[in-house]
């Protein structure tokens, strides 16, 4: 039994890195930690693997991973970038021959399936599809041998789900923390914390209000993920305070 993990799938911002119609100069592109898929992120625990969201560059996330295995899902939002590779939990459902929970608030199941009624209809036989399942987010998740402590933080005018597993947390797309969500952030050894570019951003944590936050919360480490292009993966890393890393696509985080 491996010892249980939060594997960063995607660092990026909403258009990914490189972004498209762009040039970027050849160092740039050199460091692969400056390819950025969009922001998702896998917990793996001792009764199976859980994808947290699972946007358009899923599949080749999972792939790229070696990710054989997907047994449930937590969408944390539904924004573009968050949900439009469900689409392909189809070879889950296919393997396991079983629909695949999806944890989303009730807010978010309505878009899901609005946006993939199909994965919701009746099924008929030769058409694959995905089989989806939700479930009820509660404030705490007994997930494939994991207790995730779940919490909403805002995200622009849209809540955004966050998590706490053992004293690593996560909270992508946040623009604000709610005072009661404080407490559930003490103690971390790890934080993943959004901080989507350099200039404030009406939805995100720019780079100094993340960081501004990272030395109220006190993690051990803060990994800063959401990254646009403004961040060159070597150069930025070198100018942070102590405690502080840009998160990359591949990164394993122990829990």
């Amino acid at each position: 039994m491996h010892q249980p993990y939060l594997l960063i799938l995607g660092s990026g911002t909403s258009n990914g890195v490189p972004t498209l119609g762009k040039a970027y100069p050849p160092d740039f592109l050199a460091d692969q930690r400056n390819h950025r898929t969009r922001s998702s992120c896998l917990l793996a625990g001792p009764g199976g693997n859980i994808l947290v969201d699972a946007g358009p560059d899923m599949r080749h996330q999972l792939l790229r991973e070696g990710i054989l295995d997907v047994e449930s899902v937590i969408i944390t939002h539904t924004h573009a970038d968050h949900i439009m590779g469900l689409d392909d939990i189809r070879a889950f459902c296919l393997k396991y021959q079983k629909p695949i929970p999806v944890y989303a608030s009730p807010e978010s199941q309505a878009d899901i399936e609005r946006i993939f009624p199909y994965a919701f209809a009746e099924s008929r036989p030769g058409i694959w599809v995905p089989r989806l399942e939700f479930r009820e987010i509660r404030p705490q998740l007994a997930v494939a041998g994991l207790t995730i402590h779940t919490f909403f933080v805002d995200h622009g005018s849209l809540p955004c789900l966050a998590f706490r597993v053992n004293d690593v947390a996560y909270l992508t797309d946040v623009s604000h923390i709610p005072e009661g969500v404080m407490p559930a952030l003490r103690g971390l050894k790890t934080l993943v914390l959004d901080a989507v570019r350099f200039r404030p951003h009406p939805n995100h944590f720019h780079f100094e209000k993340a960081l501004e936050v990272a030395e109220e919360i006190g993690a051990e480490t803060t990994y800063l993920t959401h990254l646009s292009d403004d961040y060159h993966h070597p150069v930025t890393e070198a100018t942070l305070p102590k405690g502080i890393k840009l998160a990359f696509d591949g990164l394993n985080i122990q829990l």
